[in-house]
């Protein structure tokens, strides 16, 4: 009752902020994102009769309080299933910096999912393994696959209709590239799910951002299947600063962005004055992804480095499915 997966990190091109139901972590919009070859999580899951709680450590340390309940109500879900009472070990490895900014969490519960539900003797599709993930962290529904994916928002009151699609496979498009800045590996002070609650609450822009969050689905989409990267950088940078603004404009403000990660924008814009084609983009967190193509990436990476404040750089391609390996962490 034991095995071990492996999952990509993704990041949205056109950003999931806000839910419609907390508990079932369904969205109040659809979102589109890129699978990430160099950032990934490796769990490995053992049910055990022997064992009288779940036992996890994440990077090498024990876990408990809040971080715990997450895994554990997670773990509970693939037992309910199964109809089973078994605790669990659980042993995760990040190669990237968690609650950073980097969508760890969505890594993180695509392969606990896949572990678990291989371990306790499941062999679940795509589209269950994505509604199980969404409901430990939203943007892990869009890690299940490779490439491009589509977190389809739904209608139905028990989340059955909201998964992720895959809109083109990881082969589709083999000159796109994302750079990830990483600016800081210190966890944020205020984590995605109270800053999406918070933003939906009480921001006089929400109302906006799903008005035109259609539109931006839609231009995505298409700019993917034609491999146009003129279309798709111009929408997907404009789409992350419309989030940040819902986020500024909430009563406390949230700001994520560090002095690193203006500078990385002026960066951006300044490249493309210069005739190279960048476009950035954001999640929750400081960190600024910048979108090219291959033939740029080296310069563009090159010039990224050599800003002030960038701790390291690491340039991505669409990565894989997510999957199970052999070899465990125990």
């Amino acid at each position: 009752m034991k095995s071990t997966a492996i999952a990509n990190s993704n990041i949205a091109l056109v950003k999931y902020w806000g839910k419609r139901d907390e508990k079932l972590i369904l969205p109040t919009n659809s979102s589109i994102s890129m699978t990430l070859d160099k950032l990934h999580t490796t769990t490995t899951v053992e049910f055990s009769p022997s064992l009288k709680e779940d036992q996890i450590k994440i990077d090498g340390k024990k876990i408990l309080g809040e971080e715990a309940k997450r895994v554990s109500q997670h773990l509970g879900l693939v037992r309910k299933m199964k109809g089973e009472n078994l605790f669990a070990r659980v042993e995760s490895e990040n190669n990237f910096p968690k609650a950073a900014g980097l969508a760890s969490s969505a890594s993180a519960f695509a392969a606990l999912s896949l572990a678990a539900t291989k371990a306790i003797g499941f062999a679940l599709s795509r589209r269950e393994l994505s509604i199980l993930a969404r409901q430990g962290s939203g943007s892990a529904s869009r890690s299940i696959q490779g490439g491009y994916n589509e977190w389809m928002k739904g209608t139905k009151e028990d989340g059955s209709d909201s998964y992720s699609k895959q809109i083109a496979p990881q082969s589709h498009w083999q000159e796109l590239r994302m750079l990830v800045t990483v600016l800081t590996t210190k966890e944020k002070k205020v984590k995605s799910r109270a800053g999406m609650a918070q933003t939906v609450a009480n921001s006089p822009l929400y109302k906006a951002w799903l008005e035109t969050v259609e539109k931006d689905l839609e231009t995505v989409r298409s700019s993917i299947l034609e491999k146009s990267l003129f279309r798709l950088g111009p929408c997907a940078e404009l789409n992350a600063l419309k989030m940040h603004s819902t986020m500024m404009t909430t009563q406390p403000h949230i700001m994520y962005w560090e002095p690193e990660s203006i500078a990385m924008m002026k960066e951006v814009m300044q490249m493309r004055e210069d005739g190279i084609s960048a476009y950035f983009t954001m999640d929750g967190g400081p960190q600024v992804k910048i979108l090219c193509l291959e033939n740029d990436a080296k310069k563009i990476q090159k010039r990224a480095s050599e800003l002030k404040g960038v701790e390291k750089t690491i340039l991505c391609s669409a990565g894989e499915d997510a999957k199970t390996i052999e070899k465990g962490l125990f």
